[in-house]
């Protein structure tokens, strides 16, 4: 399949692995590309821009393909050293970057002369435009249904990807309740040249997570995500567990007087007992509704290959059927 988003990054499939806290390692991102998507480093999974500087490296030597790296601008409570992991992407070769978060506009002057292509995601047209006004080559769009944050304006994919559409001059992907081939032509339809999939990678052999985390995703359905620090306008979605409970048993009481402090317990340092040690309440973890079409653990290049396959038949038969009165069969 053939789209800008393909054409763009030098890839054979339009799918992205989007970056994702202890999750976007070179195992992973390794395991994408060669599958003929864009695999994705998460850049502030590794605590220093040296030891980003060896994730890359590492990647490097686990495929030939392009992959990309994620930056993610939001308030932290240590601000990260910017120009020393964007110096990192540099030097590694790297030539597609995922931003996320704040604006990237003051470090995009180093990434353009340095011939990266950037991808910027959005929870909103106004910020998709923005992007598109500052040099950004891509946006990937974030609808309501996706994990982590997805704004605070609450528009799901169906409104806003063809808005994004309706308004932007450069090409989009679709983010947010993306999982197979029907996610992908549905993104096609509604103007996006690709998708961009988080919470479904997890649930793959490869990704380097512990297989709590993984059965946790098969096991839940789109019901068991809740949004977290509304009140801070930091909205997070995440799968819901005891120590979310507590979380928003505090923002009840708190309400409009809500600080980050009275729920730092459930938020800091939570993805390496997560992720890492399979400790699956030990705190808030971005999760997207999109764990409701998640029913197995296949590896990459089974996901990614049964997506295309999934796609190319819908689009064919089903879609094509319809023009010419033969389609009948339903879509599972």
């Amino acid at each position: 399949m053939k789209t800008a988003i393909t054409e763009l990054f030098g890839i054979e499939h339009p799918i992205i692995q989007g970056g994702m806290h202890y999750v976007g390692f070179a195992e992973l991102a390794a395991a994408v590309s060669n599958a003929g998507g864009l695999g994705i480093i998460t850049g502030l999974t590794q605590k220093t821009p040296e030891l980003l500087a060896k994730e890359i490296a590492r990647c490097r030597d686990m495929t030939d393909k392009p992959f990309g790296v994620n930056l993610t601008f939001l308030p932290t409570f240590a601000a990260p050293p910017y120009p020393e992991y964007i110096a990192a992407i540099v030097e590694g070769g790297v030539k597609a970057v995922e931003t996320a978060g704040r604006s990237p506009e003051q470090y995009m002057p180093a990434l353009k002369a340095a011939g990266i292509k950037v991808i910027h995601k959005c929870t909103s047209v106004r910020h998709s435009l923005k992007a598109e006004r500052i040099g950004c080559d891509a946006v990937s769009v974030d609808g309501f249904e996706c994990g982590g944050h997805p704004g605070e304006d609450d528009i799901p994919n169906m409104i806003l990807l063809p808005r994004a559409a309706e308004e932007l001059k450069i090409p989009f992907v679709a983010s947010g309740g993306m999982a197979d081939g029907r996610s992908l032509v549905a993104a096609l339809a509604l103007g996006a040249a690709g998708m961009n999939m988080g919470t479904r990678f997890i649930a793959t052999k490869e990704a380097p997570v512990h297989q709590n985390v993984k059965e946790a995703l098969v096991a839940a359905s789109e019901l068991d995500t809740r949004l977290i620090m509304r009140t801070l306008r930091n909205t997070e979605r995440v799968l819901m567990n005891s120590s979310v409970e507590r979380l928003l048993k505090v923002e009840h009481e708190k309400g409009d007087k809500l600080k980050i402090d009275d729920i730092f317990a459930e938020v800091a340092g939570v993805y390496p007992k997560v992720m890492t040690e399979g400790l699956m309440d030990a705190g808030a973890w971005s999760c997207g509704m999109v764990a409701g079409l998640i029913h197995d653990i296949p590896t990459v290049k089974e996901l990614i290959d049964r997506i295309m396959a999934q796609a190319e038949d819908i689009i064919r038969n089903r879609l094509m059927g319809f023009l010419e009165g033969t389609s009948t069969r339903k879509v599972a």
